[in-house]
Protein backbone atom coordinates (compact mmCIF):
# COMPACT_ATOMS: atom_id res chain seq x y z
CA UNK A 1 0.00 0.00 0.00
CA UNK A 2 1.79 4.88 -0.51
CA UNK A 3 3.70 3.83 2.50
CA UNK A 4 1.50 5.77 4.84
CA UNK A 5 -0.56 7.24 2.05
CA UNK A 6 -1.03 3.96 0.27
CA UNK A 7 1.95 3.16 -1.87
CA UNK A 8 1.72 3.92 -5.54
CA UNK A 9 2.80 0.44 -6.47
CA UNK A 10 4.34 2.03 -9.37
CA UNK A 11 1.83 4.74 -9.38
CA UNK A 12 -1.27 3.63 -11.27
CA UNK A 13 -1.65 0.12 -9.94
CA UNK A 14 -2.54 1.19 -6.43
CA UNK A 15 -5.35 3.47 -7.46
CA UNK A 16 -7.49 0.78 -9.01
CA UNK A 17 -10.48 -0.84 -7.40
CA UNK A 18 -13.12 -3.46 -7.97
CA UNK A 19 -16.51 -4.16 -6.36
CA UNK A 20 -16.94 -3.24 -2.71
CA UNK A 21 -16.74 -6.19 -0.27
CA UNK A 22 -19.45 -6.68 2.32
CA UNK A 23 -19.13 -4.77 5.59
CA UNK A 24 -18.01 -6.65 8.67
CA UNK A 25 -20.82 -8.30 10.65
CA UNK A 26 -19.96 -6.15 13.65
CA UNK A 27 -21.24 -3.06 11.82
CA UNK A 28 -18.81 -0.16 11.63
CA UNK A 29 -15.48 -1.39 10.20
CA UNK A 30 -12.18 -0.77 11.92
CA UNK A 31 -9.44 1.30 10.32
CA UNK A 32 -7.48 -1.89 9.69
CA UNK A 33 -10.45 -3.56 7.98
CA UNK A 34 -10.89 -0.59 5.67
CA UNK A 35 -7.24 -0.56 4.67
CA UNK A 36 -7.35 -4.33 4.13
CA UNK A 37 -10.21 -3.77 1.68
CA UNK A 38 -8.13 -1.13 -0.11
CA UNK A 39 -5.20 -3.54 -0.24
CA UNK A 40 -7.29 -6.49 -1.46
CA UNK A 41 -9.43 -4.79 -4.09
CA UNK A 42 -9.19 -5.95 -7.69
CA UNK A 43 -6.48 -4.03 -9.55
CA UNK A 44 -6.16 -6.16 -12.67
CA UNK A 45 -3.08 -8.08 -13.78
CA UNK A 46 -0.35 -7.70 -16.39
CA UNK A 47 -1.00 -3.98 -16.69
CA UNK A 48 0.70 -1.50 -19.00
CA UNK A 49 0.22 2.26 -19.22
CA UNK A 50 1.73 5.54 -20.35
CA UNK A 51 2.37 8.37 -17.89
CA UNK A 52 3.07 12.06 -17.98
CA UNK A 53 4.73 13.59 -14.92
CA UNK A 54 4.66 17.37 -14.56
CA UNK A 55 7.03 18.90 -11.99
CA UNK A 56 5.95 22.36 -10.81
CA UNK A 57 8.30 24.48 -8.70
CA UNK A 58 7.28 27.20 -6.23
CA UNK A 59 7.42 29.83 -9.00
CA UNK A 60 5.09 27.84 -11.25
CA UNK A 61 7.78 26.72 -13.68
CA UNK A 62 7.05 23.30 -15.19
CA UNK A 63 9.10 20.35 -16.40
CA UNK A 64 7.34 17.51 -18.22
CA UNK A 65 8.53 13.91 -18.23
CA UNK A 66 6.91 11.00 -20.07
CA UNK A 67 7.15 7.36 -19.06
CA UNK A 68 5.86 3.88 -19.79
CA UNK A 69 5.09 1.34 -17.09
CA UNK A 70 4.38 -2.37 -16.77
CA UNK A 71 3.26 -4.36 -13.74
CA UNK A 72 2.85 -8.09 -13.15
CA UNK A 73 1.40 -9.98 -10.18
CA UNK A 74 3.39 -12.94 -8.85
CA UNK A 75 0.99 -14.51 -6.38
CA UNK A 76 0.57 -12.00 -3.53
CA UNK A 77 3.72 -10.11 -4.60
CA UNK A 78 4.15 -7.67 -7.50
CA UNK A 79 6.85 -6.74 -9.98
CA UNK A 80 6.90 -3.48 -11.91
CA UNK A 81 9.23 -1.72 -14.33
CA UNK A 82 9.15 1.85 -15.56
CA UNK A 83 11.13 3.62 -18.29
CA UNK A 84 11.39 7.34 -19.02
CA UNK A 85 10.67 8.22 -22.65
CA UNK A 86 11.47 11.93 -22.58
CA UNK A 87 13.00 14.49 -22.30
CA UNK A 88 16.42 13.54 -23.61
CA UNK A 89 18.25 14.06 -20.31
CA UNK A 90 16.27 11.28 -18.60
CA UNK A 91 15.42 9.03 -21.58
CA UNK A 92 15.97 5.32 -20.84
CA UNK A 93 16.29 5.95 -17.11
CA UNK A 94 14.59 2.92 -15.61
CA UNK A 95 13.09 1.91 -12.29
CA UNK A 96 12.47 -1.69 -11.20
CA UNK A 97 10.55 -2.70 -8.08
CA UNK A 98 9.66 -5.98 -6.39
CA UNK A 99 6.94 -5.52 -3.77
CA UNK A 100 6.55 -8.21 -1.09
CA UNK A 101 3.65 -8.75 1.30
CA UNK A 102 5.95 -10.25 3.95
CA UNK A 103 6.21 -7.63 6.71
CA UNK A 104 9.75 -8.77 7.56
CA UNK A 105 11.00 -8.46 4.00
CA UNK A 106 12.00 -5.11 2.50
CA UNK A 107 10.94 -4.42 -1.07
CA UNK A 108 13.70 -4.54 -3.70
CA UNK A 109 14.20 -1.45 -5.87
CA UNK A 110 16.73 -0.47 -8.53
CA UNK A 111 17.27 2.74 -10.50
CA UNK A 112 19.21 2.61 -13.78
CA UNK A 113 20.99 5.80 -14.88
CA UNK A 114 21.97 5.48 -18.57
CA UNK A 115 24.27 8.54 -18.56
CA UNK A 116 26.44 6.78 -16.00
CA UNK A 117 25.66 3.29 -17.29
CA UNK A 118 25.08 2.43 -13.67
CA UNK A 119 22.35 0.63 -11.71
CA UNK A 120 21.75 1.87 -8.19
CA UNK A 121 20.05 -0.34 -5.67
CA UNK A 122 17.76 1.68 -3.40
CA UNK A 123 18.68 0.91 0.19
CA UNK A 124 16.14 1.02 3.00
CA UNK A 125 17.61 4.25 4.32
CA UNK A 126 17.06 5.92 0.93
CA UNK A 127 13.35 5.12 0.66
CA UNK A 128 12.40 8.60 1.83
CA UNK A 129 14.33 10.28 -0.99
CA UNK A 130 12.64 12.04 -3.89
CA UNK A 131 11.90 9.89 -6.94
CA UNK A 132 13.42 11.67 -9.94
CA UNK A 133 12.88 15.14 -8.52
CA UNK A 134 9.17 14.62 -7.89
CA UNK A 135 7.09 14.92 -4.72
CA UNK A 136 6.77 11.12 -4.69
CA UNK A 137 9.42 9.21 -2.75
CA UNK A 138 10.89 5.78 -3.43
CA UNK A 139 8.73 4.46 -0.60
CA UNK A 140 5.65 5.80 -2.41
CA UNK A 141 6.65 3.64 -5.36
CA UNK A 142 6.19 0.34 -3.55
CA UNK A 143 3.49 -1.50 -1.65
CA UNK A 144 4.23 -1.47 2.06
CA UNK A 145 2.99 -4.31 4.26
CA UNK A 146 -0.17 -3.52 6.24
CA UNK A 147 1.36 -4.78 9.47
CA UNK A 148 3.92 -1.97 9.45
CA UNK A 149 1.15 0.48 10.36
CA UNK A 150 -1.52 1.03 12.97
CA UNK A 151 -4.82 2.24 11.54
CA UNK A 152 -7.64 4.10 13.29
CA UNK A 153 -11.01 5.02 11.80
CA UNK A 154 -11.37 8.68 12.75
CA UNK A 155 -14.81 9.39 11.31
CA UNK A 156 -17.06 9.11 8.27
CA UNK A 157 -17.16 12.16 6.01
CA UNK A 158 -18.66 13.40 2.75
CA UNK A 159 -16.22 15.03 0.32
CA UNK A 160 -17.54 16.54 -2.91
CA UNK A 161 -20.73 14.51 -2.47
CA UNK A 162 -18.87 11.19 -2.01
CA UNK A 163 -19.08 9.21 1.24
CA UNK A 164 -15.66 8.37 2.63
CA UNK A 165 -13.88 6.93 5.65
CA UNK A 166 -11.20 9.09 7.26
CA UNK A 167 -8.46 6.76 8.49
CA UNK A 168 -5.33 7.67 10.40
CA UNK A 169 -2.19 5.63 9.67
CA UNK A 170 0.80 5.51 12.02
CA UNK A 171 3.96 3.65 10.90
CA UNK A 172 6.08 1.54 13.22
CA UNK A 173 9.54 2.87 14.14
CA UNK A 174 11.32 0.99 11.36
CA UNK A 175 8.96 2.23 8.67
CA UNK A 176 8.98 5.80 9.96
CA UNK A 177 12.77 5.86 9.97
CA UNK A 178 13.03 4.51 6.42
CA UNK A 179 10.27 6.58 4.83
CA UNK A 180 10.45 9.84 6.75
CA UNK A 181 6.68 9.81 7.28
CA UNK A 182 5.36 10.03 10.84
CA UNK A 183 1.59 10.00 10.25
CA UNK A 184 -1.03 10.23 7.54
CA UNK A 185 -4.73 10.87 7.27
CA UNK A 186 -6.29 8.92 4.40
CA UNK A 187 -9.68 9.46 2.82
CA UNK A 188 -11.10 6.21 1.39
CA UNK A 189 -14.14 6.12 -0.86
CA UNK A 190 -16.90 3.82 0.38
CA UNK A 191 -18.20 2.99 -3.10
CA UNK A 192 -15.04 1.48 -4.63
CA UNK A 193 -12.46 1.47 -1.80
CA UNK A 194 -10.04 3.76 -3.61
CA UNK A 195 -7.80 6.25 -1.88
CA UNK A 196 -9.22 9.64 -2.85
CA UNK A 197 -6.89 11.94 -0.94
CA UNK A 198 -4.33 11.93 1.83
CA UNK A 199 -2.39 14.27 4.06
CA UNK A 200 1.02 12.93 5.12
CA UNK A 201 3.27 14.36 7.81
CA UNK A 202 7.04 14.45 7.23
CA UNK A 203 9.51 14.45 10.08
CA UNK A 204 12.05 16.48 8.13
CA UNK A 205 11.33 20.18 7.80
CA UNK A 206 7.87 19.90 9.37
CA UNK A 207 6.35 19.66 5.92
CA UNK A 208 3.05 18.17 4.78
CA UNK A 209 2.24 16.30 1.58
CA UNK A 210 -1.23 16.55 0.08
CA UNK A 211 -2.22 13.75 -2.30
CA UNK A 212 -5.37 13.87 -4.43
CA UNK A 213 -7.05 11.81 -7.15
CA UNK A 214 -8.47 14.37 -9.57
CA UNK A 215 -10.09 11.97 -12.07
CA UNK A 216 -10.79 8.25 -12.42
CA UNK A 217 -12.40 5.90 -14.90
CA UNK A 218 -13.36 2.24 -15.29
CA UNK A 219 -11.18 0.08 -17.56
CA UNK A 220 -12.25 -3.54 -18.12
CA UNK A 221 -14.22 -3.48 -14.88
CA UNK A 222 -11.35 -1.99 -12.85
CA UNK A 223 -11.51 1.55 -11.48
CA UNK A 224 -8.32 3.44 -12.29
CA UNK A 225 -7.14 6.90 -11.28
CA UNK A 226 -6.06 8.84 -14.38
CA UNK A 227 -5.11 12.21 -12.89
CA UNK A 228 -3.20 12.48 -9.59
CA UNK A 229 -1.40 15.25 -7.73
CA UNK A 230 1.05 15.43 -4.85
CA UNK A 231 1.79 18.81 -3.28
CA UNK A 232 4.47 19.54 -0.67
CA UNK A 233 3.73 22.42 1.68
CA UNK A 234 5.28 24.09 4.69
CA UNK A 235 2.46 25.81 6.49
CA UNK A 236 0.37 27.36 3.72
CA UNK A 237 3.33 27.83 1.40
CA UNK A 238 3.61 25.49 -1.59
CA UNK A 239 7.18 24.18 -1.90
CA UNK A 240 6.70 21.94 -4.94
CA UNK A 241 3.96 20.04 -6.78
CA UNK A 242 3.83 16.97 -9.01
CA UNK A 243 1.02 16.16 -11.41
CA UNK A 244 0.66 12.65 -12.83
CA UNK A 245 -1.52 11.80 -15.82
CA UNK A 246 -2.02 8.15 -16.75
CA UNK A 247 -3.27 7.00 -20.16
CA UNK A 248 -3.46 4.04 -22.53
CA UNK A 249 -4.17 1.69 -19.61
CA UNK A 250 -4.36 -1.96 -20.62
CA UNK A 251 -4.78 -5.15 -18.62
CA UNK A 252 -4.01 -8.82 -19.34
CA UNK A 253 -1.08 -7.99 -21.58
CA UNK A 254 1.41 -10.72 -22.53
CA UNK A 255 4.56 -10.46 -20.39
CA UNK A 256 7.12 -12.83 -18.93
CA UNK A 257 8.88 -12.78 -15.58
CA UNK A 258 12.28 -12.12 -17.17
CA UNK A 259 10.94 -8.78 -18.43
CA UNK A 260 11.25 -7.60 -14.81
CA UNK A 261 14.97 -8.05 -14.21
CA UNK A 262 18.01 -5.83 -13.69
CA UNK A 263 19.33 -7.07 -17.04
CA UNK A 264 16.14 -5.87 -18.75
CA UNK A 265 16.33 -2.60 -16.84
CA UNK A 266 19.84 -1.93 -18.14
CA UNK A 267 18.87 -2.84 -21.70
CA UNK A 268 16.48 0.09 -21.88
CA UNK A 269 13.81 0.59 -24.50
Amino acid sequence: MPTILLSLSVLAAFFCGGPQPALAESGTPTGRQIMQWVNDREDGDNQTSLMEMVLVDKSGNQRVRRMQNARKDMGPDQMSILFFLSPADVKNTGFLSYDYVDVERDDDQWLYLPALKKTKRIAGGDRGGSFMGSDFTYSDMSKSALDRYTYTLMKEVVVDGVEMWQVEAIPNKREAKETGYTRAINFIRKDNHMLARSVSFLKKGKRLKYFSVENMKEVDGVWVATDLSMTTKKGKKVIHKTLLRISDIKFNQPMEEDEFSVRRLEKGL
